[in-house]
C-alpha cells in the first residue's frame, strides 16, 4: 500500500460506496488494494491514463463488450472469468492471437467489497491462465439502485497473422459447418441458478477462452473461411447471422448437433429450443469441404474441441434460409431469434 492512502480496505466487512468513485484516498485505495493487488502486472504498473505498449508486427484487431450477466456467480464460472473469455473469444475468432484486455467496472453503491474481489480474483485468474494481461482499466460508481451490483466492459487487442483472413462475408456453397461441442450450456447454468432449478445432472456454464483451439485450427492449413462463437442466441442465430451475410443457404443436420442430455431435457421442461440457447466456450467453423475432415480431427484432439462435429453445409439460396433436417427425416426452418429468450445471459 502506497502512503497516504489511509488504513486497508475492509474487504471483508465493507461496500462500495460513492467515495470509491470520487477521485480521491478512497477510490486510489480500492485502486491499490483490491483492483491493482489482483491484477498486478508491469503495464498495469506503469500507473498512467493508459498502458505504453510495445510495437507488434502484423494487422491489429480491437474487440469490445460489456457484461450484464445475472446472477453475477453461477455455476462454472462468474462475471469476472466471463469479461476475459467473452472479449478473447471475440479477438480469437477473428483469427488473431489476443495481447492485451482493457476492463472498466460500474459498480453500484452497497455491493459488497468481498464480492468484488472474488470477482477481480477470478478475473485475474483467467488473464493469467490465458497469457493475456489486463494493462489498463477504469472504476465508475453509480447511486444505489442505479445499477444491478456489477457490469464490466472489456476491450481485447489481438494481432492476425498474415495470411489469415477470416469474415462472415466468405462462406460458400459446398463449405462444411463445424461445431467445437455441445451447445447451451452457458445459457442453462445460467437460467438453473436464476430461477434455483435443480436437475439430477448439474448443468455446468462452458465459459472458456478459445484463442489456443483457434491457433491448433489454423495450424493445420485448413482452408477456414469463417469463426464465429454463438453466444447470445446461440447457434441459430449465428448461422444466420453468417447466411445472410455470405448470401448463402444453410442445411443443419439436427441428429449431428451435440446437445448434452442436461441440457436437452432442462430445455425440453422449460419450453426452449438449444439452438437459441447462448454458449460462452464454442465455436462454429466453416470451411472448405475438402479439409473439413483434417480440421474435425485438430478439434477433436484439443481439450476444448473432444465432442466437435461436422453439422451441416452452405448451400445456394438467394434467400440466405438456415434449415435444418430432423431426425425424423423432415425439414424445419430455423429462422432468426424473435425477441430475447434468455436476458441478460453474458
Amino acid at each position: 500500500m502506497k502512503p497516504g492512502y489511509g488504513r486497508p480496505l475492509d474487504i471483508r466487512h465493507g461496500r462500495i460506496d460513492m467515495s470509491h468513485g470520487g477521485g480521491g484516498r478512497a477510490m486510489a485505495q480500492l485502486i491499490e488494494q483490491l483492483f491493482m493487488a489482483e491484477l498486478d502486472n508491469p503495464y498495469l504498473a506503469q500507473g498512467s491514463d493508459g498502458a505504453l505498449l510495445p510495437e507488434v508486427a502484423g494487422r491489429l484487431v480491437v474487440a469490445t463488450d460489456s457484461h450484464v450477466v445475472s446472477p453475477l456467480f453461477f455455476p462454472g464460472g462468474d462475471i469476472g472469468c466471463l469479461a476475459v473469455h467473452g472479449t478473447l473469444n471475440d479477438v480469437a475468432m477473428m483469427g488473431a492471437r489476443p495481447l492485451y484486455l482493457t476492463a472498466a467496472f460500474i459498480l453500484e453503491e452497497g455491493f459488497p467489497l468481498s464480492d468484488l474481489q472474488r470477482i477481480v480474483s477470478s478475473m485475474a485468474r483467467a488473464s493469467r491462465e490465458t497469457g493475456v494481461p489486463v494493462v489498463a482499466g477504469d472504476t465508475k460508481v453509480v447511486e444505489r439502485g442505479k445499477g444491478d451490483g456489477v457490469f464490466i466492459s472489456t476491450t481485447g487487442v489481438g494481432v492476425v497473422a498474415e495470411g489469415v483472413t477470416l469474415s462472415g462475408h466468405t462462406a460458400r456453397p459446398g463449405d462444411k459447418i463445424l461445431l467445437s461441442g455441445t451447445i447451451g450450456d452457458h445459457g442453462m447454468a445460467i437460467l438453473s441458478q436464476r430461477e434455483g432449478l435443480s436437475f439430477d445432472a448439474p448443468i455446468v456454464s462452458d465459459t472458456a477462452a478459445l484463442h489456443e483451439l483457434v491457433a491448433t485450427m489454423l495450424g493445420t492449413g485448413a482452408q477456414i473461411r469463417v469463426l464465429r462463437d454463438p453466444t447470445r442466441g446461440g447457434l441459430a442465430t449465428a448461422l444466420n447471422e453468417i447466411a445472410s451475410q455470405s448470401g448463402v443457404g444453410m442445411l443443419l443436420e439436427e441428429a449431428a448437433i451435440p446437445v448434452s442430455a442436461a441440457v436437452s431435457a432442462a430445455c425440453e421442461f422449460l419450453g426452449l429450443d438449444p439452438l437459441y440457447v447462448a454458449n460462452e466456450g464454442k465455436l462454429i467453423a466453416i470451411c472448405a469441404a475438402g479439409h473439413a475432415d483434417r480440421l474435425l480431427d485438430a478439434m477433436r484432439a484439443h481439450p476444448l474441441g473432444q465432442a466437435a462435429a461436422i453439422i451441416g453445409e452452405v448451400v445456394e439460396d438467394d434467400h440466405a434460409f438456415v434449415q435444418m433436417k430432423t431426425r425424423l427425416g423432415g425439414y424445419r426452418m430455423v429462422d432468426w431469434l424473435a425477441g430475447e429468450q434468455l436476458p441478460r445471459i453474458c
